[in-house]
């Protein structure tokens, strides 16, 4: 059990799809202005993720191959209406601070890439912890953009649905507001990539024998 949990650990590390492969990178520095905003797209993200590979994996034997593109094209396409509409229904301003950014992940290279290299090749089962591991690294990565730009760049954490905040002292009267700007989403992303490279590291292991 510990070794699993350590393997997937070192999976949603080492396979980050925002700070180890560097994809989904233009919604992700674009809606990761707050924590509040970053949870939601990883939420939503998510339940993309794992229905497209449930539906992909299940009719991976029954998807000709000449025309196995738009068809995962289609099928990620009927689940981001689907959770476009819940959170149109349910969590309209979240919906709406997302804006464009929700349709946009029918073509988030994340998505189709997990279909076409993992869901279409492997079981049902196994495709859901591939969506799972795959959708907390995502959400891992968003959030901690997010978390670092809003303290820096807004001095504050936003927090739930209902906007409540806290307010960080110090930086909350000062904020260094270049964080807020595209600019700063690109210096925070290459120190996250640079500490997450850091620690995806294989360490070698210390030779215990003297050398003379």
């Amino acid at each position: 059990m510990g070794g699993t949990v350590k393997k997937i650990i070192g999976s949603i590390i080492k396979d980050n799809p925002i700070l180890m492969m560097g994809l989904g990178l233009c919604p992700s520095l674009a809606v990761s202005t707050t924590v509040n905003n970053a949870l939601g797209m990883s939420a939503a993200t998510f339940m993309v993720l794992l229905g497209s590979n449930i539906v992909i994996s299940a009719l991976r034997k029954q998807i000709p191959d000449d025309i196995h593109i738009p068809a995962y094209i289609v099928i990620i396409a009927t689940f981001v209406t689907l959770v476009d509409m819940l959170m149109q229904a349910y969590l309209p301003q979240l919906s709406k601070s997302l804006g464009i950014f929700i349709p946009l992940i029918v073509v988030n290279c994340i998505i189709l890439g997990r279909a076409e290299s993992f869901a279409s090749k492997n079981s049902v089962s196994r495709s859901i912890m591939d969506a799972l591991v795959m959708g907390l690294g995502f959400a891992i990565g968003l959030t901690a953009i997010a978390l670092v730009r809003e303290v820096l760049g807004a001095g504050r954490i936003t927090l739930g649905g209902s906007g409540s905040t806290i307010k960080i002292p110090g930086l909350s009267s000062a904020p260094a507001l270049v964080f807020v700007f595209p600019p700063g989403a690109l210096i925070v992303l290459g120190f996250l990539q640079a500490l997450f490279r850091r620690l995806g590291e294989d360490r070698p292991e210390k030779n215990s024998e003297v050398k003379k």
